[in-house]
């Protein structure tokens, strides 16, 4: 399986499989794997902890190859959540940059961190 462009359908096809063939279907119930999920993105924060803004722009290539493994972890049990709950994610993604644009315009929000709250 190349996932060079992501291909959602075939990577669940196959987490699907890999879960199946370990008979861990059984532990991967939606509350389950969101708690795993919690946990991989606790992991993926900790690798951050304590960095300046600068060090976390420019890893090196120890704590890169480690971030690259905390997505992956991540990405693996987001793409099970959704198999498991039958959310297609492009079109929940397509649907929330959508409301995203609507909450937050651009000539309202540009350049701001601060959350924006119409008034």
């Amino acid at each position: 399986m190349s996932l060079k462009v992501l291909d959602i359908e075939e990577l669940q096809a196959t987490l699907r499989r890999f879960a199946s063939e370990r008979d861990w279907e059984q532990f991967h119930s939606p509350k389950n794997l969101a708690m795993a999920m919690s946990v991989e993105c606790s992991e993926l924060v900790e690798l951050f902890q304590w960095l300046s803004e600068e060090q976390s722009a420019h890893l090196d290539a120890k704590k890169r190859a480690a971030a690259a493994e905390e997505i992956a972890d991540v990405q693996i049990y987001l793409a099970r959540l959704a198999d498991q709950l039958d959310i297609d994610i492009p079109e929940a993604v397509e649907s929330k940059i959508a409301l995203n644009a609507q909450k937050y315009p651009a000539n309202q929000v540009r350049g701001s961190a601060e959350k924006y709250r119409k008034s």
